[in-house]
């Protein structure tokens, strides 16, 4: 596997050839360039680091931490943690920057560095074109044996991020103690086991049963939150007859939820929720990028907002939310962006919002569910082969749908009538991703595969 180098970071497999896996020498690589990049006219600078519990977490973790002092940087190792949380750390503690060391959903034997600027959110492109360019000159200059940089050890931030939920204005937490909620939480073996149920009990839940809680990096299944792999959860929330089931990925950024009979309640529907609670407590606009669900715009319509799609990734987003003033945002896949809190998805935040939602709701979360439409989403992907031209690919699909309503600020978005699919290519994995959405799971899906069947016949 190729190194994947994107807005969303390095990511690649543990072990292997340099250059083809993410190995010891390209860990200190591409942490060198980034490291030369924030030192960069800077006497005092200093770098949050910060893991998920990933088999190669704590190998990675001491490359990384080693390679920034070894350039003069201070570092503050934050140890096990998740992504929101080093982001609230980096603009709370005043650093020129931070480093998430987590491959989000992918598998255990992926690992990546993901780069964060001193306000705690995902470098821009051109920030990181800079870095890029700077490990593969690999002009490093490394600081002599007295100026080496400082690590500092600080377990706080999950007690100060939690803290910092507690003081958000919208989180009733009074609503939800008094809501007596037990909750099942598929924390699927890494740092979700410890930060979700500390931020449940901070909020007055009680009733709090952990699966998958052991931080060891081997997931018990694939930790993507998607309907396939939480069926453990889903039972057990029946066994359990608790009230709803959370489900996180390792590192804590993407969200969904059980509905208390064990059917989903949709990780497009988590952002819907919790924009339709947001929206109803403060009018704005909101955002999401363009594979996320048509009904967080009806939403935003509903309470008088305007709605703007971005092209998918976080920071594309951030950047479309900066620009339209939203009170709200993320992605349809769980993510949740609270801009006066931080410019982050982040799971914790979400999960405390929700709840909100839910205990003024006071009808369970099924009920919750039926108040948002039945839209679907058909979730695909192709894999490509090294040297396939994806542009080539969608300027022929495009050609052939041109009587069609086109977006080709990222990728392919191709709308028919009520309908829409859209075709990219993933900034961090090897593929085509083919979304599409109707009101009928049939109809969604064979528009998609319609869509697929164009991709092979171009390829």
């Amino acid at each position: 596997m190729a190194l994947i180098k994107s807005i969303s970071g390095i990511r690649g497999t543990i072990g292997g050839e340099p250059g083809d896996n993410l190995t010891p020498v390209d860990i200190v690589k591409y942490t060198a360039a980034f490291g030369t990049l924030l030192a960069e006219g800077k006497t005092n600078p200093r770098v949050v680091v910060g893991r998920d519990g990933r088999i190669s977490g704590e190998m990675v973790q001491q490359l990384v931490v080693s390679t920034l002092s070894a350039l003069g940087i201070a570092v503050t190792d934050i140890g096990l943690s998740t992504t929101p949380t080093v982001e609230v750390a980096v603009k709370s503690a005043g650093a020129d920057g931070g480093i998430i060391l987590t491959a989000s959903h992918n598998p255990r034997e992926w690992n990546a560095l993901k780069l964060l600027n001193s306000e705690g959110e995902f470098i821009s492109a051109e920030t990181g074109a800079r870095v890029l360019q700077l490990a593969e000159e690999a002009q490093f200059s490394f600081a002599p044996v007295d100026k080496l940089g400082a690590v500092t050890r600080d377990e706080s931030w999950m007690q100060k991020h939690i803290d910092a939920i507690l003081q958000y204005p919208l989180v009733d937490t009074a609503a939800i103690a008094k809501s007596n909620f037990s909750v099942v939480v598929d924390a699927i073996n890494s740092t979700g086991a410890t930060f979700v149920p500390a931020l449940l009990q901070a909020l007055g839940v009680m009733n709090i049963k952990v699966i998958n809680g052991e931080i060891n990096g081997r997931f018990a299944h694939n930790p993507e939150p998607l309907p396939e792999h939480l069926t453990q959860l889903c039972n057990e929330v029946v066994q359990q007859k608790a009230d709803l089931g959370i489900a996180v990925d390792p590192d804590v950024d993407r969200l969904c939820f059980v509905n208390e009979d064990g059917s989903l309640f949709g990780e497009e529907f988590t952002l819907v929720a919790v924009a339709d609670y947001v929206l109803s407590k403060c009018k704005g606009n909101t955002v999401s990028n363009m594979s996320s669900t048509k009904a967080l715009k009806e939403i935003t319509l509903k309470h008088g907002g305007q709605y703007f799609p971005a092209a998918v990734g976080e920071v594309n987003v951030v950047k479309k939310m900066k620009e339209n003033s939203a009170v709200i945002g993320g992605e349809g896949n769980g993510g949740i962006i609270v801009p006066d809190f931080h410019y982050g998805r982040d799971a914790l935040i979400g999960i405390a919002l929700f709840l909100s939602h839910l205990a003024g709701h006071k009808k369970g979360i099924k009920s919750l569910r039926s108040c948002y439409p039945d839209y679907f989403i058909s979730k695909n992907k192709i894999e490509l082969k090294p040297g396939i031209d994806v542009k080539a690919i969608l300027e022929k699909i495009r050609e052939k749908y041109r009587n069609q309503p086109v977006n080709t600020e990222d990728g392919l978005k191709i709308e028919f009538d009520n309908d829409w699919v859209h075709l990219r290519s993933s900034n961090t994995e090897p593929i085509i991703r083919i979304y599409a959405e109707s009101d009928f799971e049939t109809k969604a899906n064979n528009i998609a595969a319609q869509l697929m069947r164009d991709i092979r016949e171009f390829v």
